[in-house]
């Protein structure tokens, strides 16, 4: 069974049909409008480029200048119905027309298992980006990554300088939040609610397990992270509330604001002084260029941002030369430093058939009008129920409250979901039969360790200098051994964690101990299984960044200053996961919305506000 199923001619099927179905009833999801400007003007003040999760986030609050006159190009169109309903949040892992159609560079100490040795790569083509197609989760990240930053030369990036912005922009509906209301926000417009207590059963096991270890329950995005805790959610009225309806459309309204979807930029333009003064973008099959008087503003994400910057001409020579761009400016960094959350995929438990098998509820016509007529039931938060542990698991003498993996539990599994997931990941159709097959079809339950601070670091490069042409992403994973190292010890928790009473008897969950073939060399459950384990089946998270690096000039790799301007250019800025010089201890998305809010007041404060016709002051970029 599991190898004759087509999943993606089903999904291909599935989503059109699933669009009509929501747009055909009133009470479905509806889909904000962002109509295009009726005429494109010559230039305007700021152009961004792209309208996802930080680009959506500068468009609302530049306009908010009213003397600016602000464009969003965007590669993607709006949101369709079917991304609003958070239960359908997995139909994105696969290749849909929101999502760039990408793949990892064929890795040389990983994804033994996978085809090809890689894996899909789900980008959002959309408005609103990634977090239009994302798992909706709000994490911030660790205090101590922002004190990374600025630690690295980076002023201004510590934990408190960056705290005030990730208040700004949170609208928290929960509960009063004790010791930790004060590192919340209540009212900025994007809003974040906690998972229903009602609907975590497996959670709370999950959390009671973690306790029975000796980790506390935390508040993720208080003043500590080691701990164990539920989910938040970027969900508002059991719909998806991503960047670009909490801050792109409610400035639809401002006539300064203009919003051009399908529109592809082909790269920035430059005039004699290295200053960017335009962009050169493709619409509707035509090249049409449009000018700025002040910034161009690459808001693409850490794998076009710096595709952008090569092909504009800025980059390291030897990849400029050698697809025969010419050398704007010699800036080595660009596309190097790239990270990722390198995640274990497959530890799996069984689960009695007493308790719900989350999986099938995608198919429950029921449940489906639920959420349709009333926004209740399962549909209305991704499907399942999900709980965080972060935990130092390294003994090697860091600071033991930095977190270097965390476990991500969902109440679903690999050999529940099929073909659909071991489809959607690129693993090999013989290897997830040979050892999963036992578990088809039966109720489960996952545990997911993936990396936190990875020491692996690798590049986005150009494949050629045509702009349709797909960039190479090489994220060289395990190329660095303690990266191996610290996911053995992550898998070691996990299964320690399963061991626990909470998952034998409150679950009566079942590890799935099958040696997987390849590593049948090796003793099953030793450190030499479990290397040869994540070698297999480790693979991406899709937390991609640091490509476009925020450093000191001192720093040979930096892309952009600590006001994220791009070295030895005027008028260009980078503002996206890109400019991180180290990847936050979790989900990236609350980051980079917190890093689009900063940009924003950096540029006011920089222009101070121009009035309208007069002319910009160049000198104060530079």
């Amino acid at each position: 069974m599991f190898e004759t199923v087509p999943p993606r001619l089903v999904v291909a099927v599935l989503v059109p049909v699933v669009r009509i179905l929501l747009t055909i009833f009133p009470e479905g999801p509806q889909p904000e409008n962002y109509p295009p400007p009726k005429v494109v003007s010559a230039q305007y003040d700021f152009i961004i480029v792209g309208g996802g999760t930080a680009g959506s986030v500068l468009a609302g609050r530049l306009s908010e200048v009213g003397e600016w006159r602000v464009l969003v190009l965007e590669a993607g169109g709006a949101p369709p119905p079917e991304s609003l309903v958070p239960g359908f949040s997995r139909v994105f892992y696969f290749s849909t027309d929101t999502t760039w159609d990408l793949t990892l560079h064929p890795q040389k100490h990983a994804l033994l298992a996978y085809d090809n040795r890689t894996s899909p790569v789900p980008q959002g083509k959309v408005l609103g980006g990634s977090s239009s197609i994302n798992g909706m989760l709000y994490v911030r990240g660790n205090r101590r990554d922002f004190d990374s930053w600025a630690a690295l030369g980076n002023a201004g990036w510590d934990y408190e300088s960056v705290l005030p912005y990730f208040k700004k922009s949170e609208g928290y509906t929960g509960g009063p939040l004790g010791d930790t209301e004060s590192y919340h926000g209540r009212s900025g417009p994007l809003t974040v609610e906690p998972q229903r207590a009602d609907n975590a059963i497996f959670t709370s096991a999950f959390i009671r397990a973690a306790n029975t270890l000796g980790f506390d329950h935390i508040d993720p995005n208080g003043p500590e992270q080691i701990g164990v805790a539920g989910t938040d959610y970027t969900i508002k009225g059991g719909e998806r509330w991503h960047a670009a309806r909490a801050y792109l459309h409610p400035a639809m309204r401002r006539p300064n604001l203009h919003v051009l979807s399908h529109a592809t930029v082909r790269r920035v333009i430059f005039d004699r002084r290295k200053r960017a003064v335009g962009v050169q973008y493709e619409h509707k099959g035509k090249v049409r260029e449009v000018r700025a008087t002040r910034e161009v503003i690459l808001s693409a994400g850490a794998i076009f941002s710096p595709h952008l910057l090569m092909l504009s001409g800025i980059g390291p020579s030897h990849v400029l030369h050698q697809h025969r761009i010419n050398v704007v400016s010699e800036v080595p960094g660009v596309g190097e430093n790239l990270q990722d959350h390198m995640c274990v995929y497959g530890l799996s438990w069984s689960l009695p058939p007493s308790l719900p098998m989350t999986a099938t509820d995608i198919i429950n016509p029921k449940l489906v009008s639920d959420y349709v007529h009333h926004r209740k039931g399962p549909f209305t938060t991704p499907l399942g129920d999900f709980g965080h542990l972060w935990a130092k698991v390294d003994g090697d003498g860091g600071d033991p409250r930095w977190p270097d993996v965390q476990l991500f539990f969902l109440s679903t599994s690999l050999p529940q979901e099929g073909p659909f997931a071991s489809t959607a990941l690129g693993i090999n159709s013989k290897t997830f039969f040979e050892h999963f097959w036992t578990l088809g079809g039966r109720g489960g339950v996952s545990v997911m360790p993936y990396l936190m601070r990875p020491k692996s670091k690798g590049r986005v490069t150009l494949r050629s200098r045509h702009p349709h042409h797909a960039p190479i992403i090489d994220p060289a994973y395990l190329s660095h051994p303690d990266d191996l190292n610290t996911l053995v010890n992550g898998v070691k928790l996990a299964v320690r964690l399963g061991k626990t009473q909470p998952f034998l008897k409150t679950l009566g969950a079942r590890f799935h101990a099958k040696p997987l073939r390849h590593c049948e060399g090796h003793s099953t459950g030793s450190d030499d299984y479990w290397r040869c384990y994540v070698r297999h089946m480790a693979s991406t998270f899709y937390h991609f960044a640091g490509t476009c690096k925020m450093g000191p000039e001192s720093d040979a790799l930096g892309v952009v200053d600590h006001r994220l301007r791009v070295r030895g250019i005027g008028g260009l800025r980078v503002v996206d996961a890109s400019v991180m010089p180290v990847v936050v201890s979790g989900n990236p998305m609350a980051a980079i919305i917190m890093i689009a809010e900063r940009a924003a007041d950096f540029i006011k404060q920089d222009w101070a506000q121009t009035a309208a016709g007069d002319t910009p002051h160049y000198t104060n970029l530079t």
